[in-house]
């Protein structure tokens, strides 16, 4: 990939058209049955348009789809949208929603749901951490039943890859008092259920679902499996026969694995450590550049992934066009008597103490934490590793109520998903409490850029400045794993860490 694949996208034609490809060997397909997938957490409520963690989004995603879908080739394609039209000067978008589409509790998928849907992201009541992601869509209107017109106050390259990220709610449903918190109404593949806490959450086949003959399985039970060890046991005993989006340590374990089948792609999610920049010492940017030189990355992608991952910088390898090479940092080199220099002059000659936040239920997340507390301590940093409770962590990294944390950010098909909203002042997901007027400006610039080559140089400053200094600590880009019993058939796995392709996944019985 040469190109990114979303301004390749953009130069193309502006009108599309959806056409749902049957599967290679659609003969074969056996319809029906029952998906045992295993999860590590339950959800953090089901509300598509305020969630934040991958254990609502592999739920959601079967239940909610946006205008648009980005495929596992990181590619954009329309989905609710049969086609759309953008203007010349790239402010005017006009989607045209295919027709016969209906809601699982029977209502008719009109232009209104989606203009409310966008407003209710860009809602402050919301809260919505997509609500950067429309900050630059002056107007949305509904300019017919089917036909959605959006207009930009400023060219904005990312605007298709962030409007793919977007539901689409039932606005009479919302309107009627319907918690999407605790229920779900979506167009989707797959129908809300039931939800035992804890426990189980189960979907149901949309039999209505306008995909031609799809889903083809009768229902998906997300079985919550907190211990990692439990979850690989029941793959191999035949208990559950899909888990999706597994830790480097499970993977490693089930390579070889009689009746099992590992399924990987370049994932576009991180791990990071993140730091508060309001509290001391981490709001002086020489102990954030000492944290970087502290750390030693390699050792930890073997350590914590088994090599199945490569150094993280600001942006991800499979973004070829925009990512700089992590060996052009300097603080990627690990030099603790550098990272004690920094203290030093930061007015810390004795090292500092704080704590990092984390939580148990991805190993991946907990081991880094252990890892990092480990290295940081030849640097000076006395870290004390909290791990709580997932939705505790949740509470308080909404909060930002820690000195540090360890975790995982999702990706984007473009600079500017990675970037904006967590790193630009105010920004919703910005829990870091950062700000940094050039950075702001590079912020503003990346997205209204109009040409990529100005686009590349723009995020190749970016990086630079936030590399070192920035409150993000990045660690590693893993391969991402997902593992199914051998007669789990059809899935496609998708760097974003979608499950899309269920609706076209079948059991070979």
């Amino acid at each position: 990939m040469k190109r990114n694949p979303v301004n390749s996208f953009l130069t193309a034609a502006l009108t599309l058209t959806l056409l749902v490809a049957a599967p290679a060997d659609a003969q074969t397909v056996e319809r029906g049955g029952t998906l045992q997938l295993a999860v590590d957490q339950s959800p953090v409520g089901l509300d598509p348009h305020i969630a934040t963690a991958f254990s609502t989004f592999v739920v959601t995603g079967q239940i909610y789809e946006g205008l648009l879908d980005i495929d596992p080739a990181l590619k954009i394609r329309p989905l609710l949208a049969s086609k759309y039209t953008k203007s010349a000067d790239g402010l005017k978008y006009v989607f045209t929603l295919r027709s016969g589409v209906k809601f699982h509790n029977g209502d008719a998928l009109s232009a209104q749901d989606v203009v409310f849907s966008m407003d209710r992201v860009k809602d402050p009541k919301t809260a919505s951490p997509l609500a950067s992601r429309l900050s630059s869509v002056g107007d949305i209107k509904a300019t017919g039943p089917l036909e959605v017109t959006f207009v930009l106050s400023k060219p904005f390259a990312p605007f298709l890859s962030e409007v793919a990220t977007i539901s689409i709610v039932d606005k009479k449903y919302v309107e009627g008092g319907g918690n999407l918190q605790r229920s779900a109404v979506g167009t989707g593949p797959f129908a809300f259920k039931q939800w035992v806490p804890d426990t189980f959450i189960e979907l149901s086949r949309n039999a209505s679902y306008w995909g031609k003959g799809q889903p083809y399985l009768d229902a998906l039970k997300f079985n919550i499996v907190p211990d990692a060890s439990t979850r690989q046991i029941g793959l191999q005993s035949g208990t559950y026969q899909f888990l999706p989006n597994i830790d480097a340590s499970v993977a490693a374990t089930l390579k070889g694995a009689p009746g099992v089948q590992l399924l990987k792609s370049q994932d576009l999610a991180y791990s990071l450590m993140g730091v508060n920049v309001t509290r001391k010492p981490f709001n002086d940017p020489r102990v954030r550049e000492a944290l970087n030189y502290a750390i030693n990355r390699p050792e930890l992608v073997q350590g914590v992934y088994f090599g199945d991952a490569v150094p993280a910088g600001p942006l991800p390898p499979v973004l070829k066009s925009y990512a700089t090479p992590t060996e052009n940092f300097a603080c990627y080199t690990n030099n603790a008597a550098k990272a004690r220099e920094l203290l030093k002059q930061a007015g810390y000659p004795n090292g500092v103490d704080f704590s990092i936040l984390t939580f148990s239920t991805v190993k991946t997340v907990s081991d880094s934490a252990q890892v990092l507390q480990a290295q940081l301590a030849k640097a000076g940093f006395r870290a004390k590793v909290d791990v709580q409770e997932f939705g505790s962590f949740v509470q308080n990294w909404r909060n930002s109520n820690f000195d540090a944390f360890v975790s995982l950010n999702g990706g984007s098909v473009d600079p500017d998903g990675h970037l904006y909203r967590g790193l630009i002042s105010g920004g919703s997901t910005n829990v870091f409490k950062y700000a940094d007027p050039a950075v702001d400006k590079l912020l503003e610039e990346g997205r209204s850029a109009t040409s990529n080559g100005s686009r590349v140089r723009t995020y190749a400053q970016l990086q630079k400045s936030l590399a070192c200094r920035g409150p993000i600590q990045f660690l590693a880009y893993g391969t991402l794993f997902s593992a199914a019993r051998a007669n789990v058939k059809g899935f496609a796995p998708n760097p974003t860490r979608s499950l899309s392709s269920l609706k076209t996944t079948w059991l070979d019985r």
